[in-house]
């Protein structure tokens, strides 16, 4: 993992800009605290961040290669899990390779394959190549979106980066932002319309979508989408199937050259995906490592709720005696989580999801400490139905965006001024138009129907806004996580399975929990889901309105350019009773929402946002 970053400008001499591109190399520098690189012409500059993971010795970037009489360049961010087969195969055409890293087995296939290399991956990536013949850079990211890819397109040239302040670095790109970008941030926030940000100048490669840029502009295309399919396998094969492709998925993305762990809960994912992994260690010789967070206190304070039913203690004890792991427990404090919000909104370029952003952000701190690489059980809620609005007819048919609600309340909360001028349409609009592009067969039933709708939901939206998070809150601290649910196979199959059988039993996520059964102990089989814990804690709530109270008083602030101060007092005032969800997931609630907006403001100011 690392971070990426290019300029190409097909008309001004840009080398002796030295200030600029160091610069933005300078923002990835978390990402990449191991290396850098430079490639750097009279119109080209490419930039490399190095975390270092595989092939220490031959993975340097930019990386390049002759084939043909032509030179080509990369820098990449990501992972092949597949690096191997691909090796062999491009062997087998005469290629030869100077060491095991796969951004040389990736340059290589690009050489060979062109854009069609793109259906050989399977990874989580993204990355540009630079034909230095042909004059012509390609770009691309991963089927599921897991690495980010974001650029500017501007009258003679392109500026890219794996995150939003390394465009910002570069004066092509202004801070600007309009009344829509108001509206990402607070009526579709914390999560993002798919391929913008809220800067006017900035978009994102789409997850499964690639480019080439040249002297006649920028040109976008998808080379991967989910497609509908009948489902012919029986309910025990389907078993089978999705057992096969997840232990291959897990044991692929086990292979590092330095230390690995995993994230684990006690939740049935986390438990999966520890399992797997234990027992490859074992057969090794080796201890798997498993972590899991939680919050000073937090057991005195916690309160079951429909989203979050139990804790996770009892549950990972289970597990950890199962897997005979060397499990760390990482506690944090609460004021420190409350503290870290800055620098999530520093790690995400955005506002994010609260204390479930920054305690990530520490946890993945604490774990730095001993290791490198981390594997995590993202997005199988997702995919195999686990969240509460698969599971409840009345949330899986209302015609919304079944995590985010409370549009009305949330466009209150914007300055007249800067209120777009149909707030409920900006988001229904969004909503509609992946309903109305979701593949189907003609031949659901009526719930086939919908849940398909609703997954497309989740994969374009929900799993994009946790990918996200995980990525910026790992790799501000220099850690690799990887998500194996998130394999394209896995996605791909699983749509098409009936809610029947998917949902085994009425259970949410019942398919998963029938093919793990007598891998996993009775109890981790049967626990409810209980999504990632957040604080309970008074200090954290205190100490979120302190913030807020010390915004209110402070006239100002940035944020009251944009946010109605009388109608944030009142929502104070009312402890966000006028709220009748959460404002986005399961676990953003008052304290969340202030938090929330103590970030909004966090980011007006260190990016100098220029409101227009």
């Amino acid at each position: 993992m690392c971070g990426i970053a290019g300029w190409l400008d097909f008309k001004n001499n840009i080398k002796n800009n030295e200030r600029i591109y160091y610069s933005m190399s300078e923002t990835l520098s978390k990402r990449g605290p191991d290396d850098n690189g430079m490639y750097i012409s009279d119109n080209v500059v490419l930039i490399h961040r190095r975390l270092a993971v595989v092939d220490i010795e031959n993975g340097k970037q930019p990386m390049y290669k002759t084939a043909d009489g032509r030179e080509y360049i990369i820098v990449y961010n990501g992972e092949l899990y597949n690096t191997d087969d691909i090796r062999k195969e491009l062997i087998n055409f005469g290629y030869k390779f100077t060491g095991h890293s796969d951004t040389e087995v990736l340059l290589t296939a690009y050489i060979h394959w062109g854009e069609d290399c793109l259906h050989k991956l399977n990874g989580i990536f993204a990355f540009a190549v630079y034909d230095k013949q042909a004059k012509t850079l390609f770009i691309a990211r991963d089927r599921a979106g897991v690495k980010p890819f974001f650029f500017h397109i501007y009258d003679s040239g392109i500026v890219f980066g794996s995150e939003i302040k390394t465009l910002l670095a570069n004066p092509n790109v202004s801070s600007h932002v309009d009344r829509n970008g108001i509206a990402e941030v607070i009526l579709i926030g914390p999560g993002r319309t798919p391929g913008a940000s809220a800067f006017n100048d900035i978009k994102e490669l789409k997850p499964g979508e690639y480019g080439f840029f040249s002297s006649d502009g920028l040109k976008l295309k998808t080379y991967w989408s989910i497609t509908a399919k009948e489902h012919t396998e029986s309910p025990e094969e389907t078993v089978e199937h999705i057992r096969s492709l997840l232990l291959d998925s897990i044991n692929r993305q086990l292979v590092s050259d330095v230390p690995l762990c995993c994230f684990l809960s006690g939740g049935l994912d986390s438990s999966i995906i520890s399992s797997v992994a234990s027992q490859k260690y074992r057969a090794e010789g080796k201890v798997l490592t498993t972590y899991s967070v939680d919050y000073t206190d937090n057991e005195k304070y916690f309160k079951a709720n429909y989203f979050q039913p139990n804790s996770d203690d009892h549950y990972i004890d289970i597990m950890k005696s199962n897997i005979k792991s060397s499990h760390k427990k990482v506690i944090l404090d609460n004021d420190d989580v409350a503290n870290a919000l800055y620098d999530a909104t520093l790690a995400r370029d955005l506002p994010g999801m609260a204390d479930v952003d920054s305690s990530l952000l520490l946890f993945c701190r604490e774990v730095k400490k001993t290791h490198t690489v981390a594997l995590s059980g993202e997005c199988a809620d997702e995919i195999f139905g686990g969240y509460p609005w698969y599971s409840n007819p009345e949330v899986l048919f209302a015609d919304d965006f079944p995590w985010s609600g409370n549009t009305k309340i949330k466009s209150d909360l914007i300055s007249d001024t800067l209120l777009i001028k149909n707030p409920t349409e900006y988001v229904y609009s969004r909503y509609a138009d992946t309903i109305r592009n979701t593949p189907k067969t003609g031949y659901e039933n009526k719930t086939d129907s919908r849940i398909k709708e609703v997954t497309m939901l989740n994969l374009k939206w929900f799993m994009q806004t946790l990918l996200d998070r995980k990525d910026r809150m790992s790799m501000y601290n220099g850690l690799e996580v990887r998500v194996p649910f998130c394999d394209h196979r896995i996605m791909e199959y699983a749509f098409n399975i009936p809610w029947e059988i998917k949902a085994y039993h009425g259970r949410e996520k019942g398919l998963l929990r029938l093919a793990f059964s007598g891998i996993l102990p009775d109890e981790i089989i049967e626990r409810k889901k209980s999504p990632y814990p957040k604080s309970h804690h008074p200090a954290y709530i205190n100490h979120v309105k302190a913030n807020m109270d010390t915004l209110l008083k402070t006239k100002e602030a940035p944020i009251w350019e944009i946010i109605n101060r009388k109608k944030v007092q009142e929502l104070c005032d009312t402890e966000g009773a006028i709220f009748t969800r959460p404002w986005y997931g399961q676990l953003m609630n008052f304290p969340q929402i202030m938090a929330y907006l103590y970030m909004i403001n966090v980011w007006l100011t260190e990016y100098k946002v220029n409101i227009f």
